[in-house]
């Protein structure tokens, strides 16, 4: 037990780097472990690695750590490789974001589906896509965890494309399980729950307060108007999600502001957007810049204090894995996968997300059967860009690139075919310098 070589690819963003070592340093059985930390950008290279450096002091744990700007040193031998990585940096996001919204493509996060998800999912494809490539010569047998959005997608081009085990890792499931939980005022304990469907549209097919359907409860609480109106209560910001959960009768991971750019109904002019009270991109731009500058900040200060570091074990699921492969412990985690068989009613070969059970052998995915016909629809709306995208980056395609727009529910929803082309091409030129393999 212990001694696990893990690899933090994108370890520049460092409250995720930060997390992911604190989560590995809870667990005394992996003491003796290996965290090398790399990132392109050296400055904020070196904040994490003295970040983590100051948690393993104040913890105790002992646990060997490197940083690196040399991706190919940090691979080497390497037993786990995380993945959490933004190419192209705010810079090409903002572009995500700023040239869909002049043809009216109102997105809120731009990075799933959508004109924002297609091409963050070029630019980090092909950037993962040269790790794999890496991590085939200097440590085949490692696992690939990745937390790099859009998930379906790059899991989906590393599947096609390489021959690296890889599990997609996402909170949205957990996270709306606490979500639901308080919802029906239930301790999060007494509350179980099976999730399936495909990252950021996983929908609870089954949902028990101690061992009884919780559904009738959470329609009831759901029903009453006041919570609507009280900016405390956490459905003031969920109406997009709740009007789906009316609509299809299941509730759905993820957030409003996120599920409400999947789909066509939410976002077709301003008046739709404050009436959901969802963002829109100028906002969540600014919004996302403020908690990154404030989260540095207060970082920032808690180093030049000296200052006590947080090192609670979070939710995330990669440490767990990491546990339980190194122990043989069991675990049980909600991964991204590939599908084969494992949801009937969605295609074979897309990525789902499913339950999966971890040992020393690895992660197994489980069987979920079929999913309530209403919510594999809008599944397979989703897929079917996820799709054209991974073609566009296996194939190199411009053609493709513009055909996953043309498929995508919100964009298709908005703008004639002709403007989707321009839309693509105006996208493509002013990324260029981004994505040099599409010519």
């Amino acid at each position: 037990m212990g001694g696990a070589r893990v690899t933090l690819i994108g370890a520049g963003s460092h409250v995720f780097g930060l997390r992911l070592a604190v989560d590995l340093m809870t667990y005394p059985e992996l003491k003796g472990s290996t965290l090398n930390l790399m990132d392109i950008d050296k400055d904020r290279l070196e904040f994490t690695a003295r970040l983590v450096r100051m948690a393993a002091e104040q913890s105790g744990a002992e646990m060997r750590i490197h940083a690196t700007t040399d991706r190919r040193e940090a691979l080497k031998d390497a037993d786990y490789v995380v993945t959490s990585i933004r190419a192209g940096g705010m810079e090409a996001t903002r572009l995500d974001l700023q040239i869909p919204a002049k043809y009216g493509v109102e997105q809120g996060v731009g990075d799933t589906i959508g004109p924002g998800g297609v091409f963050y999912g070029l630019r980090n494809g092909f950037a993962l896509l040269e790790i794999c490539r890496d991590m085939e010569d200097l440590c085949p047998d490692a696992l690939l965890l990745n937390y790099t959005n859009p998930m379906a997608i790059l899991c989906w081009a590393i599947k096609e494309s390489t021959k690296v085990r890889v599990v997609g890792l996402c909170h949205s499931v957990p996270n709306t399980a606490h979500l639901l939980a308080s919802y029906i005022g239930a301790p999060l304990d007494e509350i179980s729950y099976l999730a399936a469907g495909i990252n950021h549209m996983a929908w609870f097919i089954d949902f028990r307060w101690r061992g009884i359907d919780a559904y009738p409860i959470l329609r009831e609480k759901l029903s009453d108007p006041s919570i609507y109106d009280n900016p405390a209560h956490p459905a003031y910001y969920d109406l997009v999600r709740i009007e789906i959960f009316k609509a299809l009768g299941y509730y759905v991971s993820e957030s409003s502001n996120h599920l409400s750019e999947y789909l066509p109904y939410f976002r077709k002019n301003m008046k739709l957007i404050e009436r959901y009270r969802i963002l829109s991109s100028s906002r969540r731009l600014e919004m996302q810049e403020k908690a990154r500058l404030m989260r540095d900040e207060k970082l920032s200060k808690i180093m030049e204090e000296g200052g006590q570091l947080l090192l609670r074990r979070s939710g995330e699921y990669c440490a767990q894995i990491i546990y339980a492969m190194e122990t043989g412990t069991p675990t049980k985690i909600y991964g991204n996968v590939e599908n084969t068989g494992l949801i009937t009613n969605l295609p074979y070969g897309c990525i789902v997300e499913v339950p999966c059970m971890v040992d020393d052998r690895g992660v197994h995915p489980c069987y979920v059967g079929s999913l309530p016909p209403q919510c594999a629809a809008l599944n397979r709306m989703n897929i079917g860009v996820q799709e054209l995208a991974v073609k566009a980056i296996i194939e190199r395609s411009r053609e493709r690139v513009f055909q996953s727009l043309l498929v995508d529910p919100l964009t298709s929803s908005l703008l004639t075919v002709d403007e989707i082309r321009r839309l693509t091409e105006e996208m493509l030129e002013a990324q260029s310098r981004y994505l040099p393999q599409l010519g």
